[in-house]
């Protein structure tokens, strides 16, 4: 598949625009004409210094408004389109993108619509030019592709076919089937876009909230299965109008918009596969080829759970007392690195010590079970995932890293049947083990992991854990806090073994410097809550203190017993019961931006206490802010 971006997708100038997507490993660019505009770069010094970076430049965009015009108007447009033809002939560009009229149309006309588009078609026959008209969503006559399409075959010149972008066809939900009787040598141009599903007009839709594939909710593998099904082997480019990512480091939105096309290239491909084979066609149908060609990416199975969670800090006793009050056990320190090893059942947290100069304790990596960790890193670093690599001894385990897109390092580890891991061995030689005490805490496991996403890079993340660990989003939400509404996105795998939450939090101006108001947490599971509390407190734990008022309306939504209600208040403990079941859990106080949540499951709940999140943020909040 030929990988194409539209340089208003990204910051910057034209000329660092064309060097991020030529790093990021793209086939070529849709020059977006206010980039070209403002550049001061000559039209020859774009078209030498894509030639440099091995950049195909496949199409100059947008001319807007030019059909259904009365006859002065349009010897106006015809005029101005000579002159972007003579333009792109210095530029070395062969293809135009033709918008449908939003604006200056007066005539609703479909047959003097074809005439002047055919027009349009034989100038740029003149200058060797080709012309994609493309329907616009809020197009004043023209917004759905198939009448884009008839115009095509009206107009009938062999240099004037269409462009199918994805957002103008889906954010309008029109059926893609019929994309697959189109004529391949008509289909001239194929954009995508992704976008969050959204109840607003479709235009201020497109300007603001498109995002890459992968990071929204859009079926785009349904699209390019169709798409590919019709014959079509041209570039499939990136059109994609984000206020954030306009904001954002110019290599990084490249690297993630390549990302994105890697990943929509594998989904479609087994979209293909599915469909065929749904059909009835067998293996051998699923296996047909298609004048564009799909790359697949190794096959991997979604992590079957945590393996480990690490938190790096320069001064590590607040942590290590916080750990031993919850009931963790100290498993000594690693035999060649300075990091040490807590467990309480299955779930092991590590202290890093290691290049932790001045640093507050902080959520520093995660390790997950996988099937086989070099296929699975082998996958992530074709989805452009930075590598990380960690000096071993030729005796020690070797785990495989990737850093996400908030620098959290991501090991990709060997699992076990009974959840062991092999490296622990290396931890605390001639440390006298004790047996498990068999207590409460015995069966803790890391239930979820909650991570703060920095503003710019929170769709990038989501389709990181996508692509790169099979993780599943599930619906978002927004949660009051006294800085501003937390967006929480929630990635799992099909069973819920692996839990992990994304949230894009608010930044508060606190007197004379800016601090973050949300932190981070690991949250364990255990099988008695409460036990595990009594001990916790006995231990001198300093838990979350939870207001009064919280009880008072617990015990008005749920009707509980007096003498649960009085325990959940007595130990500081949050409530939540749906359909399914119920949950019971605690917060600890904040150790740098680190604080650790202890869980109980009952029956089927699958949540995270969603309604108690107001009051923890706000307890939090005055905690931070508390002189």
């Amino acid at each position: 598949m030929r990988t194409g971006i539209a340089t208003v997708c990204l910051s910057g100038t034209l000329k660092e625009k064309m060097q991020a997507c030529a790093i990021a490993g793209f086939d070529g660019i849709e020059i977006f004409e206010q980039d070209l505009v403002t550049s001061p770069l000559s039209p020859g010094d774009v078209r030498a210094m894509a030639a440099d970076l091995g950049l195909g430049l496949d199409l100059y965009q947008p001319f807007r408004d030019f059909d259904g015009v009365a006859p002065d108007l349009l010897k106006a447009n015809l005029r101005r389109a000579e002159a972007k033809f003579n333009l792109m002939s210095r530029l070395g560009m062969d293809t135009i993108l033709v918008c449908s009229n939003v604006a200056t149309a007066t005539i609703d006309d479909d047959g003097l619509r074809a005439s002047q588009l055919a027009q349009l078609a034989e100038l740029a026959g003149d200058h060797g030019i080709k012309v994609a008209y493309e329907a616009l969503a809020w197009g004043k006559h023209v917004n759905d592709y198939e009448h884009a399409y008839r115009l095509v075959e009206m107009v009938d010149h062999p240099n004037f076919g269409t462009c199918l972008d994805s957002f103008h066809i889906l954010s309008r939900s029109w059926d893609t089937a019929p994309i697959e009787k189109l004529n391949p040598e008509k289909i001239f141009f194929v954009q995508v876009a992704d976008a969050p599903q959204l109840t607003m007009d479709v235009l201020s839709w497109s300007r603001h909230y498109r995002v890459f594939p992968g990071e929204g909710q859009f079926e785009l593998a349904k699209f390019m299965g169709h798409v590919v099904r019709a014959g079509y082997s041209g570039p499939v480019s990136l059109e994609v109008f984000n206020d954030v990512f306009r904001q954002s480091d110019v290599d990084r939105t490249a690297v993630d918009a390549m990302r994105s096309l890697i990943w929509l290239e594998e989904q479609s491909a087994a979209w293909l596969a599915g469909s065929a084979e749904a059909a009835g066609g067998g293996s051998a149908a699923s296996r047909r080829r298609y004048p564009m060609e799909l790359a697949t990416l190794p096959k991997v199975s979604e992590p079957a759970g945590f393996n480990f969670a690490e938190v790096k800090a320069d001064d590590t006793a607040r942590l290590e007392k916080l750990l031993g009050q919850l009931g963790f056990g100290f498993e000594g320190r690693h035999r060649t690195k300075d990091v040490q090893l807590w467990t309480m059942g299955q779930a092991r947290v590590i202290i890093n010590e290691q290049a932790a100069s001045h640093a507050e304790p902080s959520i520093a990596a995660l390790g997950f079970d996988v099937d086989s960790p070099v296929i699975a890193s082998a996958r992530a670093q074709q989805l452009k995932a930075p590598v990380v690599a960690r000096k071993v001894q030729a005796d020690e385990e070797v785990f495989q890293g990737i850093s996400a897109p908030d620098s959290t390092e991501i090991f990709l580890c060997q699992g076990s049947p009974d959840g062991t891991a092999a490296w622990t061995r290396e931890f605390g030689e001639g440390l006298e083990h004790r047996a498990p005490s068999g207590g409460p805490g015995a069966a803790a496991v890391i239930d979820h992991v909650n991570l703060a996403q920095p503003w710019q890079h929170f769709d990038e993340a989501v389709l990181f854990y996508t692509s790169a660990l099979a993780l599943e989003p599930q619906p978002f939400a927004e949660v009051p806090s006294p800085s501003g509404l937390v967006r929480s996105q929630v990635m799992t795998t099909s069973d819920a073994a692996v839990r992990l939450v994304l949230n894009l939090a608010p930044v508060q101006q606190a007197r004379s410097e800016v601090r973050k108001t949300y932190q981070e947490h690991i949250a364990f599971a255990v099988w008695d809550l409460v036990a595990t509390a009594r001990a916790a407190r006995d231990r001198g734990l300093e838990f979350l203190q939870i207001p009064a008022n919280y009880y008072e309306d617990l015990d008005a939504r749920f009707d509980l017993d007096p003498g649960f209600l009085a325990t959940l208040q007595e130990l500081n403990l949050l409530y939540d019961r749906d359909a399914d079941g119920e949950f019971l859990h605690f917060y600890t106080a904040t150790v740098g931006s680190v604080f650790f949540e202890m869980v109980e499951r009952r029956g089927g709940y699958d949540g995270y206490g969603a309604p108690n999140a107001p009051v923890r943020h706000a307890v939090q909040y005055d905690s931070l802010h508390r002189t």
